[in-house]
């Protein structure tokens, strides 16, 4: 069965490297797994994103975007490196998503920069980020700084790929259920929420706790 894959690209530049690698995250896990790509690329959204973060009305284009993404079998995220971190624009279109949206959807996170120093926005800005919106986060993430893209560097870097998006294609399909939708509580893509168990514990208020044992006493 054919798995949706979205890749979502913050870069600035028209090409940019962080096209480029994204391009090569999808066709390496296309590789691996029958999948549908769509790219989002949020230079074309970034308007709209802005305009969605003071008026909270989001445009149709945006509104398609973070559809396609809460409803996805996989996301690849990549993200330019800024002041040493993810840009504010990619920063700003997964602020406009709802926290609890991309619960247990598996991402593979990926950076590009002008330096290898730079790597560890990877673990220090982007790993945090997802594990905030438990998402899955794929053990392999990617990042290329400008040296990988030369000839030396790129078996390097075509090897990273390979190992992150085998990492991704293996939990295509894996999401245990799909978010909450965010204005009627029902669940994402029609499906009816979980019915409430009628086993749970009911919780005692702690004073009277503390007044059955004064009676014990």
């Amino acid at each position: 069965m054919t798995k949706q894959l979205v890749v979502v690209t913050a870069g600035l530049g028209k090409p940019s490297s962080t096209r480029l690698l994204a391009d090569r995250l999808a066709a390496a896990t296309a590789r691996h797994a029958d999948v549908d790509v769509q790219v989002i690329e949020l230079r074309e959204l970034a308007t709209d994103i802005a305009q969605n973060m003071v008026t909270g009305f989001p445009s149709p284009p945006l509104s398609d975007a973070v559809e396609a993404v809460t409803s996805a079998d996989g996301l690849i995220a990549v993200t330019p490196v800024f002041t040493g971190s993810y840009s504010g624009l990619f920063k700003s279109f997964f602020d406009v998503i709802d926290k609890d949206a991309l619960t247990g959807l598996p991402v593979l996170a990926a950076a590009t920069g002008g330096t290898a120093r730079h790597s560890l926005v990877l673990e220090h800005a982007m790993r945090p980020l997802f594990a905030y919106l438990r998402a899955v986060v794929v053990p392999t993430a990617v990042y290329a700084a400008s040296e990988d893209w030369a000839s030396d560097g790129d078996g390097a870097l075509a090897a990273r790929v390979d190992r992150a998006a085998a990492e991704l294609a293996a939990l295509l399909g894996a999401r245990p259920g799909r978010p909450l939708h965010p204005a009627d509580g029902t669940e994402h893509l029609g499906e009816p929420r979980e019915p409430a168990r009628a086993d749970v514990m009911e919780v005692v208020p702690f004073a009277q706790q503390l007044a059955a044992l004064a009676v014990e006493g």
